[in-house]
C-alpha cells in the first residue's frame, strides 16, 4: 500500500512592518476596485483581516538579509505603507505574514489573485441585509464599505425580491438586469406571477418585465399625481412603485381609486372659491374634451387696474430683473442665487399680468366656469361661458322706420264684403292712395329696391379686393368670437368652428396649448362689442388682419376621417392644403406609440412599420414575438426615425427609407465593432484586483446608482 506524502502549509509569522519591500514580481500592474486610501481606511477600521504572502530576500551567496519582500499582497502593503506615513501605525508594528520559499514569486502572485473566488452578488446583497437588521443604518453601512447610500439602499432592495427569485438568480436562471427590474414591484406574489408569465414568452427584457409589474398604475408624472402631490397621496396611504435602477420620473402610483378620489376632493374643495364668484354653474372634472368650449359665446370682462402701490411694486420688480439681465447677459450660466431670484421675480409678474377679469354681475348670473387640470398639473380655470339656453333671447329684427300701428305690410289684412282676407304677398302689390302725409315704402317695394342695391353692391365689392377682405374677416370674426351675432350682410359661416373628433392626450399637447393661446391672444385684441368690429377691423395693418383671417379661417378646417360621413374629396382637398403649408407632424410633435398606433393595429402593421422605417433585418428580428412584446420593440426601433403611418403623411414629405436606415445600421454596427475590438484590446491586460470587493455584476449596480443619482 503506497503512503501519501502529507501537505505541508507554509509558515506563517509576524514580521516586522520596516522589515517588508515591495516585489517586483507582484503581476499586477493596473488599478482597480478599492483605492489605497480605503484600503487603509477599512484596515484602520477592521485591521488586517488577510495575511500577506512574503518571501526571504538573500544576498549575492544566497544568505537571508533578514528582509522579506512582497509579491502577492501589494496593495495591502501600501496601504500599511500609507497608514505608517500618516503616523497612525508605528513602523515596526507586527505584520501578519505567510513565509513561502518553494516555486515563482510571480506564481504565488497569479495563483493569490486567479484563484480567488469572487463573493456572489446575492451573497453581498444579504450581508447588507443582515447588518441592517443588526442595527446599522444605510449611511453607516455605505460609511464603511465607501459606497454611495444609494447603492446599499440598492443592494437592500435586491435582497427584498421573493425568496423564490432570489434563488433563481443564484441558479444563474436570471440576470442581474432581471433581477433589478422585479425590484419596481414589492409584491412577492405579484413578483411570482410574471415570472411565471416570463417563462411562456420570448422577451424577458428587464423593460418587459417592469411593465408587466406596473400594469395598472398610474406614472407620477400624470397631472392628476401632480396635482394633488406625491406627498398628500402617500399620506392618505397610497403606495408608491419605485425603481431604484433607473430613471422612472418618480415612480408609479398603485392605488388608482385613491389618486382619483384624492383629485375629486381637491377640485371640489378649490372649486368653491370660484363658485362663491356668482357663477350661475360650475362644471368640473380633471379633463375636458378638447374644443369643449366652442359654440358657447365667452364674456368679454375688463381687467382690473393696479392700485398705486401695486403699481410701484411691479415696477421695482420689473427693473430689478433688468438689472439682472443687463448684468449677467455675457455671463454663459447664472449664479444659482440669480437663477432662483429671476424665477422668483417672473412668477410675481405672472401674477400681476395674469390677475382674474372682472365681469358684469348680470352676465356672471348667466354663465358659468369649467374647472380641470392643466398638463402640467395646475388648476384650470376657464370662466365666462354662457351656454345657448342660458342667452337672453333676441326680439326680431325690425325696420326702425316702420310705424308700429301700421303693422305688416307683406301678410297686410283688408276688408272686403265683411271678410278678413290675406293678402298674397307675390301679387301685385296696390299703389298707396296719395295722402298729404308720407307713409313707409310698401315691403314689397323695399325688396325690389334692395334688390337693385344688392346687385350693385356685390358688383362694387367684387373690384374691391381691400374691402372684400376685411367684410369676409369681419363675417368670420363675428361667427369665431361674438356667439349668435348678426352684424353682417354676408351669408358666410362656419361649420366647423368645434372639433368633430378627439384622440388620448389631444387637449393637453403642445400644439392645443398654442392654438389656444393664439386664439386667447385675438379675443385681447378685438372689441368688446360686436357695433365695434368693423371699425376695430379697418384700424388693423394689412399683416394683422392677414393673421386674424388665416386663423378664422383655420377654424374651419376638417380634416377628419368619419366612417359615417365618407367625404373622399374633402380629404383629397386636406391633402393639397398640407402640402402648400408644408405640414410636418414629426416637427408638430407626433411620434408613434404603443398608446397611439402600434398598440391598435395589426402585427402585419407593425411589421411593416418596422421594416419601411429600419429595413428588413429589423423586421426580422422582432417578426417572431407576440404581438404586444411586438409593439413594444417597435416603439423603441422607431423612437426617433420620424416615420409615420400613411394617414399622417404630407404629400411630397420623404419619408426615412429602409435603405437610409440599413446604411445607419451597417454605420452604427461599424462603430460597435471597432469599439469591441479596442475594449478586447484594452482588457488583454487586466488583471482582477486581489483584495477587489466587486466584480463585472457589482460594477453594474454601481453604474446605475451613479444614474439614478
Amino acid at each position: 500500500m503506497t503512503r501519501v506524502q502529507k501537505i505541508v502549509l507554509s509558515s506563517s509569522r509576524d514580521i516586522p512592518f520596516n522589515k517588508l519591500v515591495l516585489s517586483q514580481s507582484n503581476v499586477r500592474r493596473i488599478k482597480a476596485g478599492v483605492s489605497i486610501d480605503e484600503l487603509a481606511e477599512d484596515i484602520a477600521r477592521r485591521t488586517l483581516l488577510q495575511s500577506i504572502t512574503v518571501r526571504p530576500v538573500r544576498d549575492a551567496e544566497g544568505v537571508e538579509t533578514g528582509m522579506f519582500e512582497v509579491p502577492a499582497g501589494g496593495r495591502r502593503f501600501r496601504a500599511l505603507e500609507l497608514l505608517v506615513k500618516q503616523k497612525r501605525l508605528a513602523k515596526t508594528a507586527p505584520v501578519p505574514c505567510v513565509v513561502r520559499e518553494n516555486g515563482i514569486p510571480e506564481e504565488d502572485s497569479l495563483a493569490e489573485n486567479v484563484q480567488r473566488a469572487p463573493l456572489h452578488p446575492l451573497d453581498q446583497f444579504r450581508a447588507f441585509l443582515a447588518l441592517r437588521e443588526k442595527g446599522q443604518s444605510e449611511e453607516d453601512i455605505a460609511a464603511a464599505f465607501f459606497v454611495a447610500v444609494s447603492v446599499v439602499k440598492q443592494r437592500l432592495r435586491l435582497a427584498s425580491v421573493s425568496p423564490k427569485l432570489l434563488d433563481v438568480y443564484a441558479d444563474d436562471g436570471m440576470t442581474l438586469d432581471q433581477l433589478m427590474a422585479f425590484t419596481v414591484n414589492g409584491d412577492h406574489e405579484r413578483q411570482e406571477q410574471v415570472f411565471e408569465r416570463l417563462t411562456q414568452s420570448y422577451s424577458k427584457e428587464p423593460h418587459v418585465i417592469r411593465r408587466m409589474l406596473t400594469e395598472g398604475a398610474v406614472r407620477a408624472s400624470d397631472k392628476r399625481a401632480q396635482f394633488i402631490g406625491l406627498d398628500a397621496y402617500t399620506e392618505a396611504g397610497g403606495v408608491i412603485l419605485r425603481d431604484l435602477f433607473q430613471g422612472d420620473d418618480g415612480g408609479w402610483l398603485q392605488d388608482v381609486g385613491l389618486l382619483d378620489m384624492l383629485v375629486a376632493e381637491k377640485l371640489r374643495e378649490q372649486s368653491e372659491a370660484i363658485r362663491a364668484e356668482g357663477w350661475k354653474w360650475i362644471d368640473v372634472a380633471p379633463d375636458f374634451a378638447y374644443g369643449h368650449t366652442y359654440g358657447l359665446r365667452q364674456l368679454r370682462g375688463e381687467q382690473i387696474p393696479l392700485t398705486h402701490d401695486e403699481q410701484a411694486t411691479r415696477d421695482a420688480l420689473q427693473a430689478e430683473m433688468d438689472s439682472l439681465e443687463e448684468t449677467y447677459a455675457e455671463a454663459e450660466e447664472l449664479p444659482d442665487e440669480v437663477d432662483q431670484r429671476l424665477g422668483e421675480i417672473e412668477t410675481a409678474l405672472a401674477a400681476f399680468d395674469e390677475r382674474p377679469q372682472a365681469f358684469d354681475p348680470e352676465e356672471v348670473a348667466r354663465a358659468g366656469a369649467f374647472i380641470s387640470i392643466d398638463g402640467s398639473g395646475a388648476l384650470r380655470i376657464e370662466r365666462g361661458y354662457v351656454r345657448p339656453e342660458d342667452e337672453l333671447r333676441i326680439a326680431p329684427e325690425s325696420d326702425a322706420e316702420t310705424d308700429p300701428a301700421e303693422g305688416p305690410t307683406i301678410a297686410t289684412r283688408a276688408e272686403h264684403d265683411g271678410a278678413s282676407v290675406v293678402a298674397d304677398p307675390e301679387s301685385p302689390a296696390a299703389e298707396p292712395e296719395e295722402d298729404d302725409g308720407i307713409k313707409p315704402i310698401p315691403d314689397r317695394l323695399m325688396t325690389e329696391l334692395t334688390a337693385h342695391r344688392t346687385l350693385a353692391l356685390r358688383h362694387a365689392v367684387g373690384e374691391n379686393p381691400d374691402i372684400a377682405f376685411i367684410a369676409a374677416l369681419h363675417a368670420l370674426c363675428l361667427k369665431v368670437f361674438y356667439r349668435y351675432a348678426q352684424d353682417t350682410c354676408l351669408e358666410l359661416d362656419l361649420k366647423s368652428v368645434g372639433f368633430s373628433a378627439q384622440a388620448p392626450g389631444l387637449a393637453d399637447s403642445a400644439l392645443a396649448v398654442a392654438f389656444d393661446a393664439r386664439h386667447q391672444a385675438w379675443v385681447s385684441a378685438l372689441p368688446k362689442e360686436p357695433a365695434d368690429l368693423w371699425d376695430g377691423l379697418v384700424t388693423f395693418d394689412g399683416d394683422s388682419r392677414r393673421a386674424l383671417f388665416a386663423h378664422c379661417v383655420s377654424l374651419s378646417v376638417n380634416a377628419v376621417y368619419e366612417a359615417y360621413n365618407r367625404k373622399p374629396r374633402a380629404l383629397a382637398h386636406a391633402d393639397r392644403i398640407a402640402h402648400a403649408v408644408d405640414l410636418d407632424m414629426v416637427a408638430a410633435g407626433w411620434t408613434p406609440t404603443i398608446e397611439n398606433y402600434f398598440g391598435r393595429v395589426t402585427k402585419a402593421r407593425i411589421l411593416a412599420a418596422v421594416r419601411e422605417a429600419k429595413g428588413e433585418r429589423a423586421g426580422d428580428r422582432i417578426e417572431h414575438l407576440k404581438k404586444a412584446e411586438m409593439a413594444e420593440q417597435a416603439q423603441t426601433l422607431l423612437a426617433g426615425s420620424g416615420w409615420l403611418p400613411e394617414p399622417l403623411r404630407t404629400p411630397g414629405r420623404d419619408v426615412l427609407s429602409a435603405v437610409e436606415s440599413d446604411a445607419i445600421d451597417a454605420a452604427e454596427a461599424g462603430a460597435d465593432a471597432a469599439g469591441e475590438e479596442t475594449a478586447a484590446d484594452g482588457g488583454e491586460t487586466a488583471v482582477v484586483e486581489d483584495d477587489e470587493v466587486t466584480e463585472d455584476e457589482s460594477v453594474a449596480l454601481e453604474a446605475h446608482a451613479t444614474a439614478a443619482e
